[in-house]
């Protein structure tokens, strides 16, 4: 029984001097070993790795690429057309041990130093002699993010890490000077609107022009033709006449007095005229050579 009560401590040491010996390093970081604040061991491989208890402790970096967002940058191109840039990079850790030494801080502290690095090469590629505004929204802006991504790197090894890549996400231009940009966008706009009003306008007058112009061609052809049909009727019909007052010319006459007796009673039921007008000289029979009269027998 004294045998166990002196085994348990001893195993439970055991079990805390191995689990203080033992540590797993992730494939996505690195490790290093210290002692009293001095670097031991780098370990850039995964696995099981082990330490001294109680004197050695482990930290741990990222093996991973990290992202960065700078913020915003106003630059002056050549054009002396001030644009604000903001750019995003990608960065990795490749010295842990200069890392540790230029960069206490850690990660947050390497972002601080490598968004001024990567400000500084933005303001002075963008700003260089023959680089303008059109050069950075032109497709030449590729070769220029290239020069700022070597330029940065370069700058960026004596802090332990690397610069991947560096892209510039907008490129904008200062608030005070967007007002009267668009103000002037406003204005072009404006002009081409105006300008398309006109050519439209002038389109369609020229348009109705010619509508009217074909409408009096038309109704003019229509009513020369309408005329020519008129007369050749009222020829034809002077013609009929004249064959007919030809064959018969008291039996024409007499038609002619029906015809207008006809016309005359449509418009009017009465009529203040004298007896002895000729208007009525088929109505005593006089005109039929004293025969039957249109009025009948006399009273």
């Amino acid at each position: 029984m004294s045998r166990i009560a002196y085994l348990i401590p001893v195993a439970v040491l055991a079990v805390v001097l191995i689990s203080s010996s033992v540590f797993v390093v992730d494939e996505r970081q690195r490790a290093l070993v210290l002692q009293f604040g001095q670097i031991r061991q780098v370990i850039n491989d995964p696995g099981l790795n082990f330490k001294l208890p109680f004197i050695q402790n482990v930290q741990y970096y990222e093996d991973r690429i990290l992202s960065l967002d700078t913020d915003p940058t106003e630059v002056t191109p050549s054009d002396d057309r001030r644009l604000v840039v903001s750019a995003f990079a990608r960065y990795r850790i490749v010295d842990v041990e200069r890392f540790v030494e230029a960069v206490p801080g850690g990660v947050r502290q390497v972002e601080g130093l490598l968004e001024g690095i990567l400000n500084d090469r933005i303001r002075a590629v963008l700003g260089a002699d023959g680089v303008t505004s059109n050069t950075i929204l032109s497709e030449e802006r590729a070769a220029l993010m290239q020069q700022i991504t070597v330029q940065a790197r370069t700058r960026s090894n004596s802090l332990g890490v690397t610069v991947l890549d560096v892209r510039l996400q907008q490129t904008n231009l200062p608030a005070q000077n967007l007002d009267a940009t668009f103000a002037r966008m406003r204005a072009e706009r404006e002009r081409e609107a105006a300008d398309e009003i006109a050519r439209g306008e002038e389109a369609a007058q020229r348009i109705r022009a010619t509508a009217d112009r074909t409408v009096v061609e038309l109704v003019s052809d229509a009513n020369r033709e309408a005329e020519i049909t008129r007369g050749e009727a009222d020829a034809e019909r002077t013609r009929i006449f004249a064959e007919a007052f030809g064959q018969d010319a008291e039996f024409y006459d007499f038609t002619r007095s029906l015809a207008a007796y006809e016309r005359a009673l449509r418009q009017n039921s009465t009529f203040v005229i004298s007896p002895d007008s000729e208007f009525f000289e088929y109505f005593d029979g006089s005109a039929l050579g004293g025969g039957n009269s249109l009025a009948g027998p006399s009273e």
